[in-house]
Parts: C-alpha cells; structure tokens; sequence
C-alpha cells in the first residue's frame, strides 16, 4: 500500500473518501512533526471538499497503523534542551482535539500495531476499526512518560479500572479488549479491510455518520470483548486506589499468579511516571472534555521533556535497547509531593490552547 515516490505522508481522494496514509513502514509508520502537519493540511483540505463523504486513516505496510511518535527524535532534542517536545507535542495535541471533532465521519483501520501517538491519531475518530491483528497500547510509562494524546481522557473513560491497569502496565489491548476498553467500535476481520475500504470510497457525497456506521456494521464480527474484560472484577479489587503503593500493596497481597505477573510488570516500569500517570487518570475522571485533558498532559509532558527518566527510559528503549533503565527517584515510596507537583502546575504562556 506504498509507493517509493510517495512521502511519509500521503493525503489523496479516493471516490468520496480522503485517504490519509501513514507511509513509513519500516518505521511502523511512527509520526513526525512534518507528518503530524501534513495530516492538518490534508484535513483542511477534505474538510473543504463537498465531493468528499468520509475520510480515512491507515497505515501502509503489513505490521500496523502506526508504532507512536518519533521517539528518538525527541530523545535527542531532549538532550540538548531542544524545543522539539514543546512544538510537537503542541501541535499534536490539537490535532488530537480537532479529529475528535471533525465534522466529517472520520474512519481509522486500527490494524496491527497501534500505540502511542498512533492512538492520538486514530482512537478519537467518529468510527474506529480494530481488526483480529490489532495489538493497541500506551507503553509510554515504560519511557518515565505517561500516556498522553488524549490517552488520560481515553483511559479514564474505560469501565472499572480497565484504563488504570493498561494505563499503568502498558499492557496490549487485543480488538476486542481495545472496544471494552472504549478505544474502538468494530472488530472487522483483516482479510475484509480492502472491501471496506472500497466500499468507503463509493459512499454518496453528504453521507451521514450514520450512513457509515451501518455500512461498517455489515463489516463487524460482532465481538465487544477479550481476555482482560474477563478480569474485570479482579482488576476492579486491584486498581481502584488514588495511591501507586495502594496499588502496589493489594497486587502482593493478592498474590495470585496474574497479581504477581502485573507487580513483576510495574516493577520494570517508571516509579515517577506511574505516580503522574496515576494522578493524570484521577484528574482526568472529573474532566468534562478532551481538550480539558490535553491541557493537563501538555504541561506534565514539558515537566517529562525536562526530566532524567525520560532520556533514560528512552535510551533503554529505543537506543540502547538493554531493557535496563535506571530509574529516578529508583523506588514508589521516594516519590515525593514536592516531585509530582511540576507535572501539575500551570505554565503561562505555554499554556496549550484550541482554536
């Protein structure tokens, strides 16, 4: 579903549909600043054509939509003190705001691989499509991040402690748990995509968000939920705490082969990033609205851009990739207050705002 002589991006019409390709796949379509621009521009465009139904997001390659955002370019600006994080995140975000209100019907074919800033893309479209090959995540604590693109918003609005536990554990959402979870709508099986697709490009000018959703439904297998969902109660006893060592305490005393699986799992993970990420998930349960949200994750993302255990976790990830991060502070119970604090604090003129 690529070409050589295409970009990193390709935004193009299709009958009535305005195609948007994430064309890196040997990268697994991971997001760039210049793409995320592109992709405001295309829909600029498609917003202004009548001739254009209902617009489409994948991904070309066979191993996913999109792994997240360019990682390594964001490490490397962090080093030197770069802006990078400050630009980009800016503008994603509002990106991520703008698709949720698109005044279009927006598709997005969530095969394969999704994270990261691939679900900031995709999880805020009016119709979102996991498919058998769906393997959707927010890994970011595992990077001294916190899920961000709207991902608080999207986590806290998932049953139960649902988002809790794949916000804090990074854990995969397979199609159906990414729908229980309230990250989807359809499973449609992956052999089927291309008819879709083509189906899609022949919808009538004007046709409505209904229309598409009773096209899709034609599509769908039917399944709303996977293995996690069926953890839910135990999840639920596990997660419902404001505090990590609350978390960290039920999970050993627990001590079932899942409870200790998951507390073997948040050991490898950020001490600082899961008591943010926590916070942000709490916080982001009394928002009224994604933008409200946004905003929060726009300040605490800076405070992550300035942080030691950003460029570390990304160094053990990505660069280096020795799985061995040594975190800061190394331990829950050495997150202070006094350290949580600057993720949370208003920041003036930077403020993130929506037009």
């Amino acid at each position: 579903m690529s070409g050589a002589e295409e970009g990193d991006l390709v935004a193009r019409v299709e009958g009535a549909a305005g195609i948007i390709r994430l064309n890196r796949p040997k990268a697994i379509n991971a997001v760039t600043l210049e793409m995320f621009r592109d992709i405001d521009k295309a829909l600029d465009r498609f917003e202004a054509d009548p001739a254009i139904a209902v617009i489409l997001l994948e991904g070309a390659g066979e191993r996913g939509l999109c792994a997240g955002g360019d990682i390594r370019a964001l490490w490397e600006s962090s080093k030197v003190n770069g802006d990078l994080g400050k630009i980009l995140w800016r503008e994603e975000y509002i990106l991520n705001a703008r698709i949720k209100k698109f005044p279009k019907p927006y598709v997005a074919f969530m095969d394969g691989i999704v994270m990261g800033g691939g679900v900031g893309l995709s999880a805020h479209a009016s119709h979102r499509i996991v498919t058998d090959r769906t393997k959707l995540a927010m890994p970011e604590v595992g990077l001294g991040f916190f899920p961000d693109v709207g991902g608080t918003y999207l986590l806290s609005h998932s049953p139960g402690e649902i988002g809790t536990y794949f916000g804090l554990t990074g854990q995969t959402m397979n199609g159906p748990d990414a729908i229980h979870a309230k990250f989807a709508d359809w499973v449609v099986p992956a052999v089927r995509l291309p008819e879709l697709r083509e189906t899609l490009t022949k919808l009538r000018s004007g046709a409505t968000a209904a229309d598409v959703s009773k096209l899709i439904d034609g599509f769908a297998s039917g399944e709303t939920a996977g293995p996690v969902a069926a953890r839910e109660p135990v999840i639920d006893a596990l997660f419902g705490f404001d505090r990590m060592e609350d978390v960290f305490a039920a999970l050993t005393r627990d001590g079932s082969e899942f409870a200790l699986a998951t507390l073997k799992t948040l050991n490898e993970k950020s001490p600082r990033g899961m008591v943010v990420t926590l916070k942000l998930l709490r916080l982001a349960r009394q928002s009224s609205s994604l933008e409200e949200c946004l905003v929060r994750e726009y300040r605490a993302a800076l405070e992550v851009f300035r942080s030691d255990d950003f460029r570390e976790g990304v160094r053990a990830a990505v660069i280096d990739k020795d799985r061995n991060p040594t975190w800061s502070p190394p331990r829950i119970e050495d997150v202070t207050p006094d350290m949580l604090a600057p993720y949370l604090a208003e920041i003036g003129a930077d403020e993130l705002k929506f037009n």
